[in-house]
């Protein structure tokens, strides 16, 4: 839903306000309101993003997004690749895809190639509040109990918590005087979205382009059969000799250039924000997406990192808000936990960014080399927040549930079915997952609390007998998988994240154990 107003001069309270309408202000504003607080969205851009900007969602995004209930939405609307190839000298030169199909418990091991503007539109959709666009912030307060922010359309927004998503010229930052520090390569790239005309052997992968030694041209495959080349030039930038660098690289085929729909230039910048949080973690102004980092966009982070803070702040900010139990200090320990978690995860974003960046002027072999190392972040699932401090971590391990990793999406079968299903397409954003995994005399203990007990398949045959699914009926939240071990634990996952995996009571141990992942 977009909406532009001729004036306002109105002062409105919500319970939170997000400066900033690109996918990472959308999905916060989408998981926000759906979990019942108020908000208002104000971005100073003209109008919905019609071209151009990111091009891929990675493992760990479609997860998210999942979760979020949009995913199949997208999923017809782009184009599935998990290989890459090199290119060099009139021929392929490798193929490898196995940083993607190795990957465990993930049920989209790919890229999801998709522009952002029809990520953003799918978002918008799912709305039912108004992005107010040509709307800038000219001033933002906060005090210990909200947030005060002015418009240049005369808008004065109450709220309890603001988020500044505003892009890398963050004005909310910058008025925070919030440091943006980091480096800046001497490169310059160019970038088209284009529909050609060409003999080259098309398919869908992404092809690093080698030539006189040096990895400089990307080709990325878009949805509606369209190209996305990525251009690195020295000198003057134009079209023009960005499509004479593209010809000379996919020689000997010849390619014509039917339309091109976006052609834009980007330096590349690393910088991270000194905090996320504003009074140094103690505040209620919180950035995410570009406004808190920014890098190259070798690699594919910029808008899955993005999503990524969305998905982690908003359940906070939600918690921080209706928890009445929650005191002061509880709420900005927090809202603190996700300065601490997604600043660390954004700068090994821009590690691995800069790391990739910098192989382009040298061979593909290298530039693969250098990917495979770093797979985790680019596909997204080796993101995790142990070993970094977290406020809200205590490190652990049982199994394959580790404290601070994702939770695993394990496949599970319904009691009285044989149709087994994913535990994360039977779950929802914003509310504890418990699972109680093991024998089923834990279900005598804990069967008013829990969402679901996974059994060992042995189990079956008695959880049937004792009356749980009679013969007839498919028993809600009790399911059997493999991944279950003798040894019975239960599980809390907060979103998508363990928070706490312990013996089950009565197993004779007494360490605590705490995880989370998300």
């Amino acid at each position: 839903m977009a909406q532009n107003d001729q004036s306002s001069g109105s002062e409105e309270q919500v319970d939170l306000a997000i400066i900033g309408g690109g996918p990472t202000g959308l999905l916060s504003a989408l998981l926000a309101s759906r979990l019942g607080l108020s908000v208002k969205i104000i971005d100073a851009k003209p109008g919905p993003l019609e071209v151009g900007r990111a091009d891929a969602l990675n493992a760990r995004t479609q997860q998210y997004l999942e979760v979020v209930g949009i995913l199949n939405e997208l999923l017809p609307l782009g184009i599935k690749c998990n290989t890459s190839s090199t290119f060099s000298e009139g021929d392929f030169k490798s193929r490898q895809s196995h940083w993607w199909t190795s990957l465990q418990h993930c049920f989209h091991p790919n890229f999801l190639m998709v522009g952002q503007s029809v990520v953003e539109k799918v978002l918008r959709d799912h709305l039912d509040i108004p992005v107010h666009y040509q709307e800038r912030v000219t001033n933002i307060s906060e005090t210990e109990c909200g947030v005060t922010l002015n418009t240049d359309r005369g808008r004065k927004v109450l709220s309890k918590y603001a988020i500044a998503a505003d892009g890398a010229r963050s004005t909310v930052r910058q008025a925070l005087n919030i440091n943006f520090a980091g480096t800046k390569p001497e490169m310059v790239w160019a970038v088209l979205d284009t529909f050609i005309d060409t003999d080259f052997p098309v398919c869908s992968e992404i092809i690093t382009f080698q030539l006189r030694g040096q990895s400089r041209i990307s080709w990325i495959p878009r949805e509606r059969g369209m190209a996305r080349f990525y251009v690195l030039l020295d000198g003057e930038i134009t079209q023009r000799k960005a499509e004479d660098s593209i010809r000379e690289h996919m020689a000997p085929h010849r390619v014509d250039f039917v339309k091109t729909e976006w052609f834009s230039t980007f330096d590349v910048k690393e910088r991270i924000a000194s905090t996320f949080v504003s009074k140094q973690g103690d505040g209620r102004i919180i950035l995410a997406g570009d406004a808190a980092h920014v890098h190259s966009v070798n690699g594919g982070q910029g808008l899955n990192t993005g999503i990524a803070d969305a998905f982690a702040l908003s359940w906070r900010v939600v918690a921080a808000v209706k928890n009445a139990g929650l005191t002061h200090g509880a709420a900005t320990k927090l809202i603190r936990s996700y300065d601490t978690e997604r600043r660390a995860v954004a700068q090994e974003v821009i590690d691995v960014a800069a790391a990739l960046v910098r192989d382009t002027v040298h061979t593909a072999k290298q530039y693969v080399s250098t990917i495979e190392k770093n797979a985790g972040y680019i596909t997204g699932m080796g993101v995790s927040y142990d070993g970094i401090g977290s406020e809200i971590i205590a490190e652990s391990e049982r199994g394959i549930w580790k404290a601070g990793k994702r939770c695993p999406d394990i496949w599970v079968t319904p009691i009285g079915s044989n149709e087994a299903t994913r535990l994360y397409s039977i779950t929802s954003y914003g509310k504890y997952l418990i699972l109680f995994l093991g024998a089923q005399d834990i279900q005598k203990l804990f069967g008013n609390i829990c969402t679901y007990f996974i059994l060992r398949p042995s189990d079956a045959a008695q959880t049937e007998t004792n009356g749980h699914d009679n013969g007839s009926n498919k028993q809600p939240g009790i399911f059997l998988s493999d991944v279950v071990t003798s040894e019975d634990n239960f599980v809390v996952v907060w979103p998508k994240r363990v928070i706490s995996a312990q013996p089950r009571l009565g197993s004779g141990r007494s360490v605590k154990h705490d995880a989370r992942n998300g």
